[in-house]
């Protein structure tokens, strides 16, 4: 069992980590890691059904899709990752209650009756402190988890709070839990590193062939290189979303109400309608064309409609409150 040491706190790199460790470096491996501030969207969500996307734009807060399934989750230095890639048979390898009985395990020493309940979450007290997903490839599972210590929980709830009117698709929806910070059931305090070395010591004796190790130059490069063409790119962490349509009524002070309604398919909008009691000097369809065919991305919609003179199909209108709508 090879311990990675991580100590990059970049959600885009520490994503294209996993995939990195679970293709290209044999054996089986297990990672503590942490990111900062960041929005973690599951392999089949809709990304911008997931956050809020104003609250994110405002905090700058990077939004990355992960391999596997599941639920959004907020990520910041409070929060701990756990990973565990490992290989074996095709039909043994999904088995949630092995690779967090590990966590499990650690809080019982620390006096503190933690459980697994449902399909995939940690409890205490009946709130969520982790919340675990996993991802098969060929023979192998990458299985990892989230487990809150400290983390932020006023951040999380905003990053997370969105509008369900907005969109409507078939993509799979994260289920909000009451949760909690490990931290506060603490018989002594201490912080998330020492809690951290906790669990990496508690591993250590699990595996007696465990062997620390840090990632070289080679596997860097490597992994900058994923992130260069995947999971930095806006194709996969919005693009991938399954088709949906979206829907918001804006209410401006100086324009009137506008409601927006784009089909979008591979993160493209295919059809675009707009209506509202807005007045205006030429045909909004002009409009709807021009975002036709375009990525349902701020930049790309800016882009379409540079050339217009936006006050002369919505009276009064500007660009940054158009934008407003369209997300």
């Amino acid at each position: 069992m090879l311990i990675i040491k991580r100590h990059n706190t970049d959600p885009y790199f520490n994503l294209a980590t996993e995939e990195y460790v679970l293709k290209e470096i044999s054996g089986d491996s297990f990672m503590l890691w942490r990111n900062s501030p960041s929005i973690i969207v599951g392999k089949h969500q809709n990304t911008l059904a997931e956050i809020n996307a104003e609250y994110v734009k405002q905090n700058n807060i990077p939004v990355v899709r992960r391999l596997s399934g599941g639920g959004a989750v907020f990520h910041d230095l409070g929060n701990l990752n756990f990973t565990f890639i490992q290989s074996g048979k095709s039909d043994l390898l999904v088995d949630f209650r092995k690779y967090t009985q590990p966590i499990l395990d650690v809080l019982l020493k620390l006096g503190i009756d933690a459980r697994f309940e449902g399909r995939n979450d940690l409890t205490i007290e009946g709130k969520k402190f982790s919340g675990n997903a996993e991802h098969i490839w060929k023979n192998r599972v990458l299985h990892h988890g989230t487990l809150l210590f400290s983390s932020q929980m006023a951040d999380l709830s905003k990053a997370l709070n969105v509008d369900p009117l907005k969109f409507q698709d078939k993509a799979v929806k994260s289920v909000r839990s009451r949760v909690t910070n490990i931290s506060e059931h603490l018989r002594e305090p201490m912080d998330v590193m020492m809690f951290s070395d906790l669990i990496q010591e508690h591993i250590i004796t699990m595996y007696p062939d465990a062997t620390a190790c840090d990632l070289n130059d080679n596997d860097h490069h490597k992994i900058n290189e994923l992130v260069r063409t995947k999971y930095g790119t806006w194709e996969w962490n919005f693009g991938y979303s399954p088709n949906y349509n979206f829907k918001k009524v804006l209410r401006t002070k100086n324009s009137g109400t506008i409601e927006f309604d784009l089909d979008v398919k591979n993160g493209t909008i295919l059809h675009c309608k707009i209506f509202g009691d807005y007045f205006s000097k030429f045909d909004t369809e002009e409009i709807e064309v021009a975002l036709t065919g375009t990525a349902h991305e701020a930049t790309a919609i800016r882009s379409a409609l540079a050339k217009f003179n936006l006050s002369d199909y919505f009276a009064n209108l500007s660009m940054e409150e158009f934008l407003e709508g369209t997300f």
